[in-house]
């Protein structure tokens, strides 16, 4: 099992160096189908502890660059865990499988919409303060929590739902969304992981493997990456292929 989860935690860091985002999803059918967990709830919940802290690692280079917008991403992030609070909840109380089918077709949609890819057009100096608040506020709060609810139930970072989010919330434009989304997923993904411990749902001697592997595939996707930059939404477009041929196998194994 040692081996395969840090091959599984490669694969994850790997893409994520490589295009930015997205490895999480690949996290949970990695687990099951290539790790050999059983329980398709202790592989969300072990999955849920690598997506936080990737995106915490992550979050710091984004802070040191003025990505982030503060005010935005804290509103944001804490309607978000009460959303994934619940839908973690929801998620521990449905059959491992149908569950698993779910997650499945939800890979489906998140590969397609990596397909159509980002637009970066936005407001640069957008932020959270009284003058604002009165307009931010009620689309940065429902828009949180049904991200985090989603997050919560399926153990995802929920960043390809989170930066879209962000945009339509805010008007921000998307360099700013992804480093702001970062400490909502950190955040969704700490309360996520954190309800399906309580229920002992977390196997930490496979999260710690798994995050040694995405270390190592990070840093060579990072390199490989740069190298291959001219090619990046060609890149893009394969993984969304994969994405969404795994979420059909995913689906099948799930039904049957």
């Amino acid at each position: 099992m040692l081996i395969s989860a840090l091959f599984a935690g490669a694969i994850i860091g790997l893409v994520l160096g490589l295009v930015g985002g997205g490895g999480s999803i690949l996290a949970v059918p990695l687990l099951v189908y290539l790790v050999g967990v059983k329980s398709p709830h202790a592989a969300i919940g072990t999955a849920a502890i690598a997506v936080a802290l990737n995106a915490l690692a992550g979050l710091a280079g984004h802070a040191r660059a003025h990505n982030v917008k503060w005010g935005c991403a804290l509103v944001f992030a804490a309607a978000g865990m009460i959303g994934a609070a619940l839908g973690a909840a929801a998620g521990k109380a449905m059959d491992g499988q149908r569950l698993l089918a779910l997650f499945g077709m939800l890979m489906v949609v998140v590969g397609a919409v990596m397909a159509r890819g980002r637009k970066g057009v936005g407001e640069p100096g957008v932020h959270l303060d009284r003058a604002s608040a009165a307009h931010l506020l009620p689309r940065l709060i429902p828009i949180g929590f049904g991200v985090g609810l989603l997050a919560g139930f399926f153990g995802i970072g929920g960043g390809f739902l989170i930066v879209p989010g962000l945009m339509l919330a805010t008007a921000m434009p998307l360099r700013s969304a992804i480093g702001t989304s970062l400490v909502a997923v950190t955040a969704l993904g700490a309360t996520t992981a954190l309800s399906y411990a309580l229920s002992g749902y977390v196997e930490w001697g496979l999260a710690a493997e798994l995050i040694a592997g995405g270390m190592a595939g990070s840093v060579a996707g990072i390199a490989l990456g740069k190298r291959l930059a001219e090619r990046r939404r060609a890149m893009e477009l394969g993984f969304a292929g994969v994405v969404v041929l795994v979420g059909i196998y995913v689906t099948a194994r799930g039904l049957l």
